[in-house]
């Protein structure tokens, strides 16, 4: 058993993201972190391999934990009022698709306290800061989940303030991302994660989650920070301004300074870049060598490539018309597809 190490989630789809990822991890956090990948799924050939060739990183094999978060997950989906008019519509259940909620396996692994990163992350500075505050905190986070209008927040204020009478004041500091955050071993126990599944189920407090997340795996997770009553802090509401930055690639301005970025406003330190609503093929292109629009995409080549300089493509092209027209047609395929299931 460790002390401390990192959790990431991947599978080969994100292969690129995931080099890239150990790699800036190794130069700007440390080059022997333990490092354990849990599997999205069984697409795994190109991840093995990079495991392999890596002696601080491993898989993830604990099945029963992964079936124990994939099952949590849908009891709780399927208890909402709106599961049941989709089954009566024949709709396609999209929460089947996706094995996010496997990055709570983290919970259950081998090291007592630990950081989880999104696969699509560059790590940009040391976890000294996130470690410090777990010895006094149980989750560390670093988003600005908690900033979003009412409409969209992850929680439903309204419900939550009637059910317990907690006002929106309080809740909307505790609500955070799952992309990026740091707790400890055995939080989430047999016991807890029933009584939580009593709570979303039986006592309808899935209502409390917004409706318009569909069941987010970062909302639900808000959920369960809230209901187990643990202390929390995120690093953008803390006191020290210094702490307080930015870290989406598709929002923020960031200074490269030797590959490193810092936050433009006072040349923060950041934590992490995180390349949300990029979709994973954008990154397979990119890497193949094409043209394609990622903010920060030298900063994301330059670590995919660390190891492989000789790999990296020299020239960034545009798709040519054959490419561009076959990708249309796939799409459109796929749209009529999910519209016949």
């Amino acid at each position: 058993m460790e002390d401390f190490g990192i959790y990431t989630l991947a599978n080969d789809i994100v292969y690129n993201q995931l080099v890239a990822l150990l790699n800036s991890i190794e130069v700007n956090v440390s080059p022997n972190l333990p490092i354990c990948i849990i599997p999205y799924d069984q697409k795994l050939d190109r991840v093995k391999l990079e495991v392999s060739s890596r002696p601080n990183v491993t898989l993830f094999e604990n099945k029963s934990s992964m079936q124990r978060w994939q099952d949590f997950y849908n009891q709780a989906w399927n208890a909402h009022a709106q599961a049941s008019q989709l089954k009566q519509g024949h709709s396609r259940k999209w929460y089947k698709q996706s094995n996010l909620f496997r990055k709570m396996c983290a919970f259950d692994g081998n090291f007592k306290r630990f950081v989880f990163y999104d696969a699509d992350s560059l790590a940009m500075s040391s976890l000294d800061r996130v470690l410090e505050k777990l010895d006094h905190y149980d989750f560390v986070f670093d988003d600005w989940e908690h900033g979003k209008s009412t409409p969209v927040a992850a929680l439903n204020f309204a419900r939550i303030e009637k059910a317990i009478c907690l006002p929106e004041s309080q809740v909307r500091p505790l609500l955070h991302c799952s992309s990026f955050f740091g707790s400890k071993q055995g939080i989430f126990n047999q016991d807890e994660l029933e009584m939580l599944r009593k709570c979303l189920v039986k006592n309808q407090e899935f209502t409390w989650i917004n409706e318009r997340s569909w069941w987010c795996d970062a909302d639900l997770f808000s959920y369960m920070t809230l209901r187990c009553k643990r202390p929390l802090f995120n690093f953008t509401l803390s006191p020290n301004g210094r702490d307080i930055t930015g870290n989406c690639a598709d929002a923020d301005p960031f200074v490269n300074i030797n590959n490193v970025l810092y936050n433009q406003d006072g040349l923060k330190p950041i934590h992490r870049l995180h390349y949300m609503n990029y979709p994973a093929i954008n990154f397979t292109r990119l890497c193949q060598g094409e043209d394609v629009d990622i903010r920060y995409r030298d900063e994301l080549l330059y670590y995919r490539f660390l190891k492989e300089p000789e790999k990296r493509p020299q020239q960034l092209k545009p798709p040519s018309i054959v490419a561009k027209t076959n990708r249309f047609i796939q799409k459109v395929k796929s749209r009529i597809e999910r519209m016949i299931s």
